[in-house]
């Protein structure tokens, strides 16, 4: 049974994992959702992913390895910390500013998607997107 202090310490992890992520989230329904689309079992709920997020519970083995798999990181650190041998490698860095993550498999599907539409129904789709997220620079 995980202690308090292994719980919060998982939450900071989680967290700092989801700041680093190319994808922004906003909580533990975004959590929620965007871990469902990856995970092959049982969906969690959102408020299960709270639980994460408030240091009240950890995953499960499964649910660690495809959080850790998503974020990118090493399941032992996102679980238990950087490993007693002080491995520094082992604790995962943000990008420069400049840099840029990798695209997802996710993201090129729908790039696929969007590059098969008519003209006119990809000038649509850049419509609503800016609505939502205003006027991108290109």
């Amino acid at each position: 049974m995980p202690t308090p202090q292994e719980k919060a310490d998982f939450s900071e992890r989680l967290k700092f994992s989801m700041s680093r992520a190319p994808e922004k989230m906003r909580g533990a329904t975004d959590l929620a959702l965007r871990f469902n689309l990856r995970y092959q079992g049982e969906p969690v709920s959102p408020q299960t992913a709270h639980k994460w997020l408030t240091a009240r519970s950890i995953p499960t083995v499964d649910k660690l390895q495809t959080l850790a798999d998503w974020f990118k990181v090493d399941q032992h650190w996102l679980h238990y910390g950087p490993s007693p041998s002080g491995n520094p490698q082992a604790t995962p860095k943000p990008l420069a500013r400049d840099e840029h993550y990798p695209a997802s498999e996710e993201t090129l599907e729908l790039a696929t998607k969007i590059e098969a539409l008519s003209p006119h129904h990809r000038y649509l789709l850049e419509e609503l997107v800016e609505q939502f997220y205003g006027s991108m620079k290109r």
